[in-house]
């Protein structure tokens, strides 16, 4: 498992990676995806609920960084910059989209969910009860718990107040608590 760096050194390294772009090219920008990918990626599919489309959008955020790696050299915070590249290339992606071909899709990646057995039980409970969220509420839950972000960082990114945000990961909280519950009392009665 790689080693989870602090938030600031993950800053820093984000600034010397779009540094390094800015001075040497392209050729440097498979030192700042193999930096984020897995974590943009993460959060990506929060977004389109589909995990092709989610790399396409992470792809398109790297080109978008590659053509202008100053701006995020130089952004108060690399990190929640990135995050909110990704998420507008994201929801460009699904603006393109027919609504039926989402709805397709999803299915099939619920699908592929339930025969993959890469995971085991209680993070694939947990995944398709985040699933079952609000995109607006699990996108927070996710920045808040697996990107370790503030409120107001999250904010940030998503362009909200951070009451609006804070909100959302409550109701997000008490949803995620009424789908797993009946998990826990089946437990409880083994």
């Amino acid at each position: 498992m790689v080693e989870k760096l602090s938030p600031v050194k993950f800053a820093a390294k984000i600034r010397c990676c779009a540094n390094d772009l800015d001075d040497h090219g392209v050729s440097k920008l498979g030192s700042l995806y193999d930096l984020t990918a897995h974590r943009l990626i993460r959060y990506a599919v929060t977004v389109t609920k589909n995990t092709a489309d989610a790399e396409d959008a992470i792809q398109a955020t790297m080109v978008r960084i590659a053509m202008r790696p100053k701006i995020l050299a130089t952004a108060q915070q690399p990190w929640a910059y990135l995050l909110r590249v990704t998420r507008n290339e994201a929801l460009r992606i699904l603006q393109k989209r027919k609504p039926l071909q989402i709805f397709s899709q999803c299915k099939q990646l619920w699908s592929r969910d339930s025969a993959t057995v890469e995971e085991n039980d209680e993070a694939q409970v947990i995944r398709r009860a985040l699933k079952r969220l609000p995109t607006n509420q699990s996108e927070v839950v996710v920045l808040k718990i697996w990107e370790d972000m503030t409120f107001a960082e999250i904010a940030n990114v998503l362009d909200e107040s951070p009451n609006t945000v804070a909100s959302r990961y409550r109701y997000a909280l008490q949803k995620l608590d009424n789908y797993l519950r009946p998990t826990t009392r089946e437990d409880i009665n083994v």
